[in-house]
Order: structure tokens, then sequence, then C-alpha cells
């Protein structure tokens, strides 16, 4: 059954937008090039769009039990990935250049597990389903609808689409660059005195 929801609008960059029941403060290690979601933390998810800097329409849908399939769109196949709380309230953050930002409007009410103790963990399955009126990459508004499903359940297996080889190679990539540290991308400028800035 469903037991709260809220739907919203948002502006993406082009990295997508973080969703869990955690903060999220961080660029996730990996992308899950290929698939449309993937596990940022055992708390969060990273979710993928196929708009660049542009808005995004967000459904979040809380439910006690799993929902049936919806039925009101063409939606693309549904990706599902388990959660584990570390927080009852449900967070979202855009991943903007070398930034992740709150992206939870001020006017849309907190969601909250029902019965959920924020001292305590439990494991929640989120169902997402995506749908692009133009599904061609690219900025600006591509009439883009996510539909994100959670509820109480215990963790199980991940539910995704087989990836190419053209993902693999894209998400080694992204995990090479974000295993350079930091010193590495630091340049120093000499001052006239001849020491570093």
């Amino acid at each position: 059954m469903l037991v709260n929801e809220a739907a919203f609008t948002i502006e993406v960059g082009e990295s997508g937008y973080l969703v869990g029941f955690t903060e999220l403060e961080d660029y996730p290690t990996q992308m899950p090039y290929g698939w449309r979601c993937g596990p940022a933390t055992e708390a969060s998810a990273v979710v993928l769009t196929t708009t660049d800097t542009g808005p995004v329409h967000l459904t979040f849908q809380i439910h006690d039990a799993p929902p049936a399939p919806p039925t009101d769109e063409e939606w693309e196949a549904a990706e599902e990935l388990s959660l584990r709380t570390q927080t009852s309230a449900l967070s979202l953050a855009t991943l903007e250049p070398g930034d992740v930002l709150d992206a939870w409007p001020d006017d849309a009410a907190p969601l909250h597990l029902p019965n959920a103790d924020s001292d305590s963990t439990i494991w929640v399955r989120m169902r997402l389903y995506c749908h692009t009126d133009d599904p061609e990459p690219g900025i600006g508004d591509h009439g883009e609808r996510h539909l994100i499903q959670l509820w109480p359940a215990p963790e199980t297996a991940p539910l995704h689409p087989e990836i190419t080889e053209a993902d693999r190679q894209q998400r080694a990539e992204y995990a090479a660059s974000m295993a350079v540290p930091v010193e590495e991308y630091t340049t120093t400028y000499p001052t006239e005195s001849g020491d570093a800035l």
C-alpha cells in the first residue's frame, strides 16, 4: 500500500543525482554506466539521467510492501537495488561539477519510512522507472520523468540489464580518475620571493 508520496522537478547537472537514507555529501567512487542506477554507498544510490543540465521530474513513493508495476506510462525496464538506512528520512542531492548539492525542495515535505527508528538500520528496496520523451542525450528539457518506489524489504540481489564492454571501460576510467589523490590536481605557483603559494 502507498504510504507517502512526493513529486517535483529538479535541475540536474551532467552527472545525475544521489538518493538515499543518509547524508549525501560525496561523489560516488563508481558510476553505474550501462545502468540507470547503482550503489553510491550502502545507504544511497546514484541515478544517471539522459538529461544533461536540465529538468527531470521525480516522483518518490514510500510503500509498506512491494508495489505493483505502474500502468500509466511507457516506462523503461525497472531497475532495483537494496539500501541499508542510516536515517529514516529520504535525502536527495544533485552531482554538480566538483560538488554535491542538496536538491530536496524547501516547499516539499520530507519523506520518512513508516515506523522507522532513526537509531536503528533496516533494509529498503528501491525500484527505479524512467521515461524520456527525447532519448538522445543532450542539454535542456528532454521530458524526462523518474518514478522511485521504496519499501522495507530484506537485502536481495540488484536487478539491472547486462552491460557492454564499452560500459565496463567507462566504469574503469571513472574509477581510475576517482582514485587519483587530490594532491596530484594541485598546482603550486612561486611568488616573487621564491616561496610557493
